[in-house]
C-alpha cells in the first residue's frame, strides 16, 4: 500500500482521520476546558474567509450586524415552553456574580443572583425581548438583523468543528409584518447558505423542510441544508426557520397596523456555525490531509524557492519576487491572488508536506533549473502529479487554474453524493443499506436514502434500532407514493441517513 501523510485512513477509521487531519493541518487542538477547542491561526483564517464571504451576502439581501448580550435571564427562557424544553439540558448556567476565598485556601462562588443567568445556547429569546422594545408601528418593519457570536450547548460527546460546547457562529434575526413576508425571508436565507455550501465550499447541499421530530424548538417550520461527508453520513449544514408569531407572543413582539389595530409580528432566525470548517475538512480531504476550495483557501499559492549556497538563493529569490507580483496582480474570484513565499530554513520535502497537509490549492517549487528554463513546477492539491509549466504560460492561466480547482471539488463530491444515494422502497432494502458488515468494526456503508413515509411515529422503532435520522423533506423534488414501511399513503418522501 502507498504510504498516506495520514494515519489512519479514511477507510481505516473514518472518525480518527478527521481528528489527525485537523491536527496535521494545525487548524485545532484541544483545549484546557473539556469539551472546547482553541482555533489556531490556520483554522481561523479559514472562518475568517467564510464569515466574510457570508456577510458580504447577509448585507447584499439588506441585513445589518448587531450585537445582544452571552446572557440570558431564565425567565425569558421561560416564556416559551418548547423552546426551552428543547435547549434545557444543553444550558450552562450562571448563579453567582463573585468569588471570595474558601477555608481551604481556594475559591467558592458567592453572591448568588436573584435570577439565573443562562449562557447563549441561541438568542430568540433576548433578542426578542429587546425586538419588543424597538417596535411598535408598522413602519417599524421589517427589522433585519444578524450578529456573529459564540453561544454554549453543553455537549458531553465533543469533536473539533463538529460538536464543541463553545462555538462560533453567526445568527440572523428578523421581525416582519406579514407571514408572507416571514416565510420568504426564511426562504431566501436558506438559499443563501445553499449558495455559498455549493458556490464558496464547493459542497453540494439538499434543501429542504425538517420533519416535525427534527425541526427547531418553537418554530413553525425549519429549513436545512443538508450535505453527505466522504464516510456517507449526513451533515446538517445550515438552518432557517420560520418562527411564526410564537416568538413574538412570548416576548410581546407587537406592533399598530396600518388600519391601527394591534397585531404580533412574525419573526425568524437563521444561522451558520464553525461547523462548516468541520464539513469542508470531511467533503473534501483525502489520506494525506487537508484540501480547500480555492475560494476560502487562506493562502491560494505558495511559492517554494529551492537552491543550495548565498549565490543561487540571491537569483531564485530575485526570481520568485518577481513571480510573486506577477501573480499577484492577476485576479481570481474579483479579489488579488492569495499567494506567499516559503523561504523557511528547512528541507523541501518537509516544506511541501507541511503546505499538501494544509490544503493549500496551488504550489510552486522553484529551483535553478526552472530559473534557467523561465518555468516553475507546478502541484495541484487535487491532483497527485505534479508538472512543469512555462512561466508566462502559468502566470497567464492561473485564474483558470484555480477556478478549475474549485470547480473540480464541487464536481466531485457531487459525484460521490449521486453514487451513494438511493430510492428505497422495502424494509429489507431499508435494513441492508444502513446495516454495516461488520458490525463489532463498522466499515464506511449507507448514505443517502430516498424514501416515502406517512408517518414518523410509524418508523420511529426502526430509525432508533438502525441509528437513522430524517434529514429532511427535499424541496421541489417530491410526489406522492407509498410508506416504504407500512405501505400507507404518503404524501412526500424524505432523505434519510445517519447522520453527525
Amino acid at each position: 500500500m502507498a504510504k498516506t501523510a495520514i494515519t489512519p485512513t479514511r477507510a481505516e477509521d473514518y472518525p480518527e482521520w478527521f481528528q489527525q487531519v485537523v491536527r496535521a493541518a494545525d487548524m485545532a487542538e484541544t483545549s484546557a476546558v473539556r469539551g472546547c477547542i482553541v482555533i489556531k491561526p490556520w483554522g481561523y483564517r479559514l472562518w475568517e474567509n467564510m464569515q466574510r464571504s457570508l456577510d458580504d451576502m447577509f448585507k447584499a439581501t439588506g441585513h445589518q450586524n448587531a450585537y445582544f448580550p452571552l446572557f440570558i435571564p431564565m425567565s425569558f427562557l421561560e416564556k416559551e415552553a418548547e423552546h426551552v424544553e428543547g435547549f434545557a439540558k444543553e444550558c450552562a448556567v450562571v448563579t453567582h456574580h463573585r468569588l471570595e476565598p474558601d477555608p481551604d485556601g481556594g475559591l467558592r462562588p458567592a453572591g448568588k443572583l436573584e435570577e439565573p443567568l443562562i449562557v447563549r445556547p441561541t438568542s430568540e429569546t433576548i433578542i426578542g425581548a429587546t425586538y419588543a422594545k424597538w417596535v411598535q408601528s408598522y413602519r417599524d418593519l421589517p427589522i433585519l438583523i444578524n450578529q456573529w457570536a459564540n453561544v454554549v450547548r453543553w455537549e458531553m460527546r465533543t469533536r473539533m468543528f463538529l460538536r464543541t460546547a463553545e462555538f462560533l457562529w453567526q445568527e440572523g434575526h428578523t421581525v416582519h409584518a406579514t407571514a408572507e413576508e416571514a416565510v420568504e425571508e426564511t426562504e431566501r436565507m436558506i438559499d443563501v447558505y445553499a449558495d455559498f455550501a455549493e458556490n464558496w465550499m464547493a459542497m453540494p447541499v439538499i434543501v429542504g423542510s425538517k420533519t416535525d421530530s427534527e425541526r427547531f424548538p418553537g418554530a413553525v417550520e425549519t429549513l436545512s441544508i443538508e450535505a453527505m461527508m466522504q464516510d456517507r453520513k449526513a451533515l446538517q449544514a445550515g438552518t432557517s426557520h420560520f418562527l411564526g408569531q410564537n416568538f413574538s407572543k412570548a416576548q410581546e413582539i407587537k406592533f399598530q397596523s396600518e388600519t391601527g389595530d394591534i397585531q404580533y409580528a412574525w419573526t425568524t432566525s437563521w444561522g451558520v456555525s464553525t461547523r462548516l470548517v468541520g464539513a469542508l475538512v470531511m467533503t473534501h480531504s483525502d489520506d494525506d490531509g487537508l484540501v480547500l476550495p480555492p475560494r476560502l483557501a487562506p493562502i491560494q499559492i505558495v511559492i517554494q524557492p529551492i537552491y543550495k549556497g548565498d549565490d543561487q538563493r540571491g537569483q531564485i529569490l530575485q526570481y520568485v519576487n518577481e513571480l510573486r507580483d506577477q501573480i499577484a496582480a492577476q485576479e481570481y474570484d474579483n479579489q488579488p491572488i492569495r499567494i506567499e513565499i516559503d523561504d523557511r530554513d528547512i528541507r523541501g520535502g518537509e516544506k511541501k508536506w507541511y503546505h499538501v497537509k494544509r490544503g493549500v490549492p496551488i504550489r510552486l517549487e522553484v529551483g535553478p533549473k526552472d530559473m534557467a528554463a523561465d518555468s516553475v513546477f507546478v502541484g495541484r492539491r487535487d491532483q497527485p502529479k505534479s508538472i512543469g509549466m512555462d512561466k508566462a504560460e502559468f502566470v497567464a492561466k492561473v485564474s483558470d487554474l484555480l477556478a478549475q480547482i474549485q470547480t473540480g471539488l464541487f464536481e466531485r463530491a457531487l459525484a460521490m453524493r449521486n453514487d451513494n444515494t438511493v430510492t428505497i422502497d422495502n424494509e429489507a432494502d431499508f435494513r441492508s443499506f444502513f446495516t454495516p458488515a461488520n458490525a463489532k468494526n463498522p466499515e464506511i456503508h449507507g448514505g443517502f436514502a430516498k424514501c416515502h413515509f406517512a408517518s414518523e411515529a410509524d418508523l420511529a422503532d426502526l430509525l432508533k434500532e438502525l441509528k437513522v435520522t430524517p434529514r429532511c423533506i427535499p424541496r421541489g423534488d417530491n410526489h406522492p407514493g407509498k410508506c416504504f414501511l407500512t405501505g400507507k399513503p404518503a404524501e412526500h418522501y424524505a432523505i434519510f441517513a445517519k447522520s453527525y
